[in-house]
């Protein structure tokens, strides 16, 4: 080992960067389906009435379900090889898109997002995994990592305007069939340009472990969204618990086992553990933001959906400029303050959606969109970059596991908790005037979505198209405290090191 790590790093070729193409293809694509659906809510409210419940488990049951894997399937992908599951996921993902895009009601449709959560778990820690495999040098792992992370942050936010366009020509279900072809580039050329490349392949996967680590993740997220969505109950401090004894258990498990699936002792290690938080937390503000936005333009604005999906693009078009300068903001700060930098920089992002909501010039909002982009790249692209440079690229792929499963629980929990604040305040800003029909202020109270679409009466709906803009407000707010304050904690506890090496394995 040290006589690897005292000589120079093998360089990556032109084979290498062009299956980091392939592997980019496939992130934009996970990350385009967590959010296109998003602008498809007006019409398949419409299409499949599903309740507001039954729309918050279709938006956030995908990535449920794929954060509760991840950490499993991270390991799967270190002993079976971990071109192989990839192509394996690739081929599961596009037959579950194909039941999603035909999907004749709201309960197919949740098993159809629950089953390309599973398919979508094989992926992502795949492609991580490969990238640190693939780039040895630390520089070009920091880029490879950078136009990664590009996918993942950009993909999420040109989600809406594939939307848009889908949606402005097509049904709602054609957002999930543009997964078919992007599949069928990655199942046909995968295999002649991936290298595969296998982790500790000499112990099992421990099932009990497995089974652990789903009951950790899957029942709080389902508290805390059954908490703010439908109140509070019984089921919430139940099923809480469940989780946290599941998480607890699995643990202590972790730390007698041999070959743990998950490494707890990583989390001792100051840039690991920190840069893990931070890209939950940043993907947590993002996504969580664009779950309400694209509703809100569509909805309060009267945006078309291909019109909504252009105006989000500011977004899209910082996270890729972040490519330029990564490197050398991380040569002058150090990792930890430039993802404490990158953080700070997209809290004031949302600080400024949430001044200008109520302005009528989209002005305001397309710069704050840009802002968000840009801090919320900086912070994505070295936190994932410090979590795979942190361990032997053996354990790549339980490292990685890690990293997406901070990502994806950032986005269940963006959607979960900030979706249901907003809920919340919209409910409590709902000030109906004196009169209105009952009928139309139950609907009323339900959504924005329903009440847009169902109820005739124009006071009605300008009344809820008011308390939603309020919402939106405030859960924006809220959104940039979580990120100011992750902000000082980054800048405080991840290390910055100022010779370019975000991680700590390297410096071992």
């Amino acid at each position: 080992m040290s006589v690897a790590n005292n000589s120079t790093p093998p360089r990556a070729g032109r084979r290498e960067w062009s299956a980091l193409a392939v592997l980019v293809l496939v992130v934009v694509l996970l990350a385009v389906d967590g959010t296109v659906l998003y602008l498809a809510v007006p019409s398949l409210t419409t299409d499949i009435s599903p309740t507001a419940t039954q729309l918050l488990w279709i938006g956030d049951i995908y990535s449920f379900v794929l954060a509760g894997l991840l950490i499993t399937m991270g390991n799967l992908a270190d002993r079976i090889g971990r071109k192989r599951l990839l192509l394996i996921g690739a081929g599961a993902f596009g037959l579950a898109s194909a039941l999603a895009a035909f999907a004749p009601n709201a309960e197919t449709l949740i098993v159809a997002r629950a089953l390309l959560g599973v398919a979508g778990a094989t992926l992502m820690p795949s492609t991580l995994s490969i990238v640190r495999a693939m780039f040895n040098d630390p520089k070009q792992r920091t880029t490879a990592i950078a136009v990664w992370s590009m996918g993942a942050t950009a993909g999420a936010a040109l989600g809406p305007l594939i939307g848009g366009v889908l949606l402005e020509n097509f049904w709602w279900g054609s957002v999930f069939l543009i997964n078919l072809p992007i599949m069928m580039i990655v199942l046909i050329v995968g295999p002649r340009l991936i290298p595969e490349s296998h982790g500790d392949t000499s112990s099992p996967i421990d099932l009990l472990s497995s089974l652990l680590s789903i009951f950790a993740i899957i029942p709080v997220v389902y508290a805390i969204k059954h908490w703010f969505g439908d109140g509070f109950d019984w089921t919430v401090p139940v099923v809480a618990v469940i989780g946290l004894v599941a998480g607890w258990v699995f643990i202590r498990r972790q730390t007698k086992l041999p070959h743990p699936l998950l490494d707890v002792t990583l989390f001792r290690v100051p840039a690991f553990a920190g840069s893990v938080a931070s890209t939950g937390l940043s993907v947590f503000a993002f996504i969580g933001m664009l779950f309400f936005f694209s509703q809100y333009l569509q909805l309060v604005r009267g945006y078309g959906p291909l019109q909504a999906g252009l105006a989000e693009l500011p977004a899209t078009f910082a996270a890729m400029v972040v490519i330029a300068f990564v490197g050398a903001l991380l040569t002058r700060l150090g990792a930890g303050r430039a993802i404490g930098f990158g953080l700070a920089v997209g809290a004031l992002g949302l600080v400024g959606i949430g001044l200008t909501v109520s302005q009528a010039s989209f002005w305001g909002l397309g710069v704050s969109l840009a802002v968000i982009g840009l801090g919320i790249g900086v912070a994505m692209t070295l936190s994932t970059d410090a979590v795979v440079s942190a361990v032997p690229k053996e354990r790549a792929g339980a490292a990685s596991s890690i990293s997406e499963t901070a990502y994806e629980l950032g986005v269940a929990l963006g959607i979960a908790v900030l979706g249901s604040v907003q809920l919340a305040v919209y409910r409590a800003q709902l000030d109906l005037p004196a009169g209105t029909d009952p009928a139309d202020a139950a609907v009323a109270d339900q959504s924005l979505a329903v009440t847009v679409n169902t109820v005739t009466d124009p006071v009605v709906v300008e009344h809820a198209q008011t308390a939603f803009s309020t919402a939106v407000q405030t859960t924006s707010f809220v959104a940039a405290a979580v990120l100011a304050l992750s902000a000082v904690v980054a800048w405080r506890v991840i290390p910055s090191p100022r010779d370019g090496k975000v991680g700590t394995h390297e410096a071992h």
